[in-house]
């Protein structure tokens, strides 16, 4: 019996070795894709992208960074010439799953090409691909909207309303005015008049009146007294 106990210590010692061996295998399988996965999604160059567009007339070079894990990276844009490239700008950014976009003031010219370089330390040291090409038309600035026509006031609106329309005083007649500026305060016009005076007025009798009638008179009896000696100088004459 001791003896069929001791040779069976090893196969049960082999049993459990093997699924040890197997699920280490397993663990390390694992680790391994999970490397490999968190190094394939901390950054990569296809996260970036790099845009022209129009800022209040003036032209802007936009880069978006969409990684999802905000590995920090540097962006520099240059102006690709004919002998060599001008470095227009750079700037660190952290994208995020949402894009992050870091924009670079850049007066751009239609028909331009830029590159775009982007740098991660340990990720991440090429260019975006494409280059970027700028809009064969430049950005135009803002137009300042025409001030509105002042409009014509029409006759009916520059003439004034009636005072009872209104409701402003009527003007005063310029008679009434000149009347009342031009008359003396307290002068004889405004003193009244005797009431015999009154009476001669109305009814066309005074003193004046009287001596023309009186003159009439005496002109009409020295008319008749130079008509009757005339006729008597006539009648002697014809007697003799």
């Amino acid at each position: 019996m001791a003896v069929l106990s001791f040779l069976s210590r090893p196969a049960s010692r082999r049993g459990v070795i093997r699924p040890v061996r197997a699920l280490g295998v397993a663990a390390a399988s694992a680790a391994l894709v999970a490397g490999a996965a968190g190094t394939a999604l901390a950054c990569d160059i296809s996260e970036f992208s790099a845009a022209a567009t129009c800022d209040g007339g003036k032209g802007v070079i936009t880069v978006t960074d969409a990684d999802p894990s905000g590995v920090p990276a540097t962006v520099a844009v240059f102006l690709h010439g004919d002998g060599a490239d001008v470095k227009v700008g750079e700037q660190v950014v952290k994208g995020s799953r949402e894009g992050t976009t870091i924009v670079f003031a850049e007066d751009w010219k239609p028909n331009a090409r830029y590159r775009v370089h982007v740098k991660a330390a340990g990720y991440v040291d090429e260019d975006i691909e494409p280059h970027l090409v700028t809009p064969a038309t430049a950005c135009a600035a803002p137009q300042s909207p025409a001030p509105a026509p002042t409009p014509t006031p029409t006759p009916s609106e520059s003439t004034s309303a009636p005072a009872g329309e209104t409701g402003a005083p009527a003007p005063s007649s310029p008679s009434a005015s000149v009347s009342e500026s031009t008359a003396p305060a307290g002068g004889a016009g405004s003193a009244p008049s005797p009431a015999g005076e009154a009476g001669l007025a109305e009814t066309g009798a005074g003193s004046r009146t009287g001596l023309i009638a009186g003159i009439a008179a005496a002109l009409v009896v020295i008319g008749g007294g130079a008509v009757f000696l005339g006729m008597r100088r006539r009648g002697a004459k014809s007697d003799r």
